[in-house]
């Protein structure tokens, strides 16, 4: 008899902290319906990137020595470096330089690792086209620096989701939690 009670005990334990453990769940679906929708208009609205973002790779002509440590950091053996040895100075002469951004994964290694600082990210991140064998970018399109998304007047800027001005959305915070239930 003793058992059977014991036993309907830690059923009914069980069930009210199921029961609480729902309640929770549902404090929070309550909190996200309340919130406004937010819904940024790409074309017109864009956010601005954070300061580590890794968009495509800018590249430098000038500075490069074709060491190729670019291509022996990259996991995927990405940039193609072609140069010739000049005898009388016993050095090498970039010819030329490309990155295929349809296989680049932008982890960034090359920029890190590159030792004349001649590759560096940037903020572009619009890199869609009709035919993916546009995206093998040569020196001269590495070269060109992109519009910055805060230069661009035709576009208006949203600095980050969490900085919205009040009233567009309420964002998320910390310091707020879900109320606990005490056994």
């Amino acid at each position: 008899m003793f058992t059977m009670v014991n036993g309907l005990q830690n059923y009914s334990e069980q069930a009210i902290q199921a029961a609480r453990y729902i309640g929770q769940g549902f404090v929070v679906t309550l909190d996200h319906m309340n919130r406004l929708p937010m819904t940024i208009q790409y074309p017109y609205e864009k956010l601005i990137p954070s300061e580590r973002f890794r968009g495509r790779i800018h590249f430098e002509f000038d500075k490069c020595i074709a060491c190729e440590v670019c291509v022996r950091v990259c996991p995927i053996n990405l940039p193609v470096v072609d140069w010739k040895l000049r005898k009388n100075k016993r050095k090498k002469q970039l010819k030329s330089y490309s990155i295929d951004f349809g296989v680049c994964i932008f982890c960034g290694n090359c920029v890190e690792y590159c030792p004349t600082n001649c590759l560096s990210m940037t903020e572009e991140y619009e890199l869609s086209i009709y035919d993916r064998h546009e995206l093998n970018y040569d020196q001269i399109a590495l070269g060109r620096l992109p519009i910055s998304v805060i230069e661009d007047s035709a576009i208006h800027t949203i600095p980050s989701l969490t900085h919205l001005a009040k009233g567009v959305m309420e964002g998320h915070s910390n310091s707020r939690s879900i109320t606990k239930f005490v056994d």
